[in-house]
C-alpha cells in the first residue's frame, strides 16, 4: 500500500468517528489558515483531504516573508492582521500553518481573541523519537522557531533521550516561494542544510517549516534512503477537525458546497501557478489583495 493510500484509509477512517453534519443546507463551516507564505499549502492540503465538506481560506503573507528571519514583534503584528481578517470572513477556527508564527504569536493570538479556537504547529520531535533507530535526530527549521522560547521548551524534554541536531536553514524557506523546489538555489541550500546532519549520522529528520514537505525530494535525495522524514501536517489537520467538531456539534459531509480560497500580500499570479502544481483540488485565489492585509 502506498503512503498516499494509507493517508486516505486513515482520512477515512477518522471521518467515521466524527459526527456529520446532515442537516438540509447547513450554515458553511469556514477554517481560515496562514502562514509567511506559501509553505501553508502543505497543512491546507491535508485539512481537504481530511474536510472535504469545509469552505477553507488561506493567507500567504509573502510580501512579509520569512517570518523565520522577522523580528518577533514584526510578526506577532503581522499574525494579529491576518487573524482578524479570517475572522471577517467568517473563521471560527483558525490553524496557524507556520512554526515560527506559532512559536512567537499563537499565546498572544489566543489571549487576544478568545472566542476563537486556534491550532498551531510545532516541530514533531516526539514522533521523530518514537521511529529512530540509532538515537539522533535532527530539527531543520527556521532561526526565529529555533531560537523561540516554545521551541526550546518542546525539545528540552527530550535531549536525554537522543540526540538532537538543530539545523538552522536560513534562506530556504525563502527560495521556496518561488515554486520550484528544484530550483539550483534550493538544491545548494538543501545540501548545505544536510551534509551535517549526514556527518552527524542522524536516521530522522523533522521538517521544521511548512515550506520543508515541498522540497522532500531533494532533502531525500541529500540525506539518503535510510533517512526518515517526519511532516505534522496531517496531526495537525486531525486536530482540527476534533475541534470543529466541538465547536459545530458535528462536521460539514463530503461532497458539500465548500470551497477553497486564497489570498497573498505577495504577487496572485505566482500564487495560482503554485497552487495549480502543488495542490490536487481548485482554489480560488483572490486578488487584487484586500486592504486589510496590507
Amino acid at each position: 500500500m502506498s503512503g498516499r493510500q494509507e493517508r486516505l484509509l486513515d482520512s477515512r477512517a477518522y471521518a467515521c468517528q466524527v459526527p456529520m453534519d446532515t442537516t438540509p443546507n447547513p450554515s458553511p463551516a469556514t477554517v481560515g489558515v496562514f502562514d509567511s507564505g506559501v509553505g501553508g499549502l502543505s497543512v491546507l492540503r491535508a485539512l481537504h483531504r481530511l474536510l472535504p465538506g469545509v469552505r477553507l481560506v488561506y493567507v500567504a503573507d509573502s510580501g512579509h516573508a520569512p517570518y523565520g528571519e522577522r523580528d518577533e514583534a514584526y510578526v506577532v503584528r503581522r499574525c494579529e492582521r491576518i487573524t482578524t481578517f479570517l475572522r471577517g470572513q467568517g473563521a471560527s477556527l483558525v490553524v496557524i500553518a507556520c512554526n515560527t508564527a506559532t512559536a512567537v504569536a499563537g499565546q498572544r493570538l489566543r489571549q487576544a481573541h478568545p472566542d476563537l479556537r486556534f491550532v498551531g504547529v510545532e516541530p514533531g520531535v516526539k514522533p521523530a523519537l518514537a521511529l529512530t533507530r540509532n538515537g539522533r535526530i535532527a530539527v531543520l527549521a527556521t532561526p526565529g522557531t529555533l531560537r523561540s522560547e516554545k521551541f526550546q521548551r518542546l525539545v528540552e524534554p527530550y535531549r536525554g533521550q537522543a540526540t538532537v541536531h538543530l539545523q538552522a536553514c536560513p534562506g530556504l524557506a525563502g527560495a521556496l516561494e518561488a515554486g520550484d523546489p528544484q530550483a539550483p538555489e534550493v538544491l545548494a541550500l538543501v545540501e548545505r542544510y544536510c551534509a551535517p546532519l549526514r556527518e552527524a549520522d542522524v536516521d530522522t529528520v523533522v521538517l521544521g517549516c511548512t515550506h520543508y514537505p515541498f522540497a522532500e525530494p531533494p532533502l531525500r535525495h541529500a540525506l539518503g534512503p535510510h533517512v526518515t522524514l517526519v511532516d505534522t501536517a496531517e496531526a495537525v489537520a486531525r486536530q482540527a477537525a476534533r475541534l470543529l467538531a466541538e465547536l459545530r456539534g458535528s462536521l460539514p459531509p463530503p461532497g458539500g458546497p465548500a470551497r477553497a480560497f486564497a489570498y497573498t500580500t505577495g504577487h496572485a499570479d505566482s500564487l495560482r501557478r503554485i497552487v495549480g502544481e502543488w495542490l490536487d483540488f481548485p482554489v480560488e485565489v483572490e486578488s487584487p489583495c484586500p486592504a486589510a492585509l496590507r
